[in-house]
């Protein structure tokens, strides 16, 4: 679809990248030509990952153990990036959500979203965003949000409002951070479906027929959110500035995505409940 060498030159950091969404960019990304780094939280994964990237001729890749939760953990990841080069793409992809009731959700099930998904998020922007700004280079910052934050979306409150702040940041620093060279973009998946993102939010029990009502009858495939990414950040999006692009088939002209949840029962709650890991409860 692309020129191989669409993003030839540029050092693009993906936050979350060692698997799923992340995992797809970024190796789209190096595919067009671009340097890569990746962070998470298991270095392990990470590593297996960037090894698999580096298979692409030509192919650099990093992988940096980094908690975005932590803003001084955030801030030692970027001195690290930069002691070798300066970035020139933020890919704001980690975050974390689950379905809950949100009468049941508990300060810390609220915060184990809010914490990757607004404060990492903003982490990042931040401190690549100085760097850029003191140094006159030119970046783009892309993040990847979701239809709630044109929808809402109920049982995944925590994430809808992390969302709907972040696609506020991006609106507001297009602004601020446009003169400066810098521009911020955003996308808004539909239903692309990971082993990590399917077991937290359609569990056993959930509409089985969801992904047939999509006015396109399908889900998303990897690849075309990776080639969407692949052109905004890229120069050739150059005059895309403070805007969230949404892919998923036209679904949020139908639905939210969560009314089928309306109708579950109390048993299928509890068993929801039980089976959240505890560090997210």
């Amino acid at each position: 679809m692309f020129e191989k060498g669409l993003l030839r030159g540029k050092r693009i950091l993906v936050t979350g990248g060692g698997s799923g969404l992340g995992a797809a960019m970024g190796r789209r990304f190096v595919e067009l030509g671009a340097e890569l780094v990746i962070c998470g939280r298991r270095i392990e994964v990470l590593e297996a990952t960037a090894a698999g990237m580096r298979d692409d001729p030509g192919g650099k890749v990093t992988a940096i153990r980094c908690d975005i939760r932590d803003g001084a953990d955030v801030e030692a990841m970027m001195e690290a990036i930069w002691r070798e080069a300066p970035l020139d793409i933020l890919v704001n992809n980690a975050a974390a959500t689950f379905i809950a009731q949100t009468e049941h959700l508990s300060f810390r099930a609220a915060d184990a979203v809010l914490a990757p998904t607004l404060h990492g998020t903003m982490y990042c922007t931040l401190t690549a965003g100085k760097r850029w700004i003191d140094a006159g280079h030119r970046g783009v910052v892309l993040s990847i949000l979701s239809t709630s934050t044109i929808t809402g979306r109920a049982f995944t409150v925590p994430s809808a409002m992390a969302k709907s702040a972040v696609l506020a940041m991006t609106k507001s620093l297009a602004v601020e951070w446009g003169p400066r060279g810098i521009r911020t973009v955003a996308i808004a998946p539909g239903a692309f479906p990971t082993a990590g993102a399917s077991g937290q939010l359609r569990p056993e029990g959930r509409d089985e027929g969801w992904a047939l009502r999509n006015p396109l009858g399908r889900v998303g495939e990897h690849h075309e959110l990776a080639d969407l990414a692949s052109f905004l950040v890229s120069d050739s999006a150059g005059y895309i500035n403070g805007e969230m692009v949404v892919q998923d088939g036209g679904a949020h002209l139908r639905s939210s995505g969560a009314e089928d949840l309306l109708a579950w029962t109390d048993t299928q709650w509890e068993k929801q409940r039980s089976a959240r890991p505890k560090g997210g409860t």
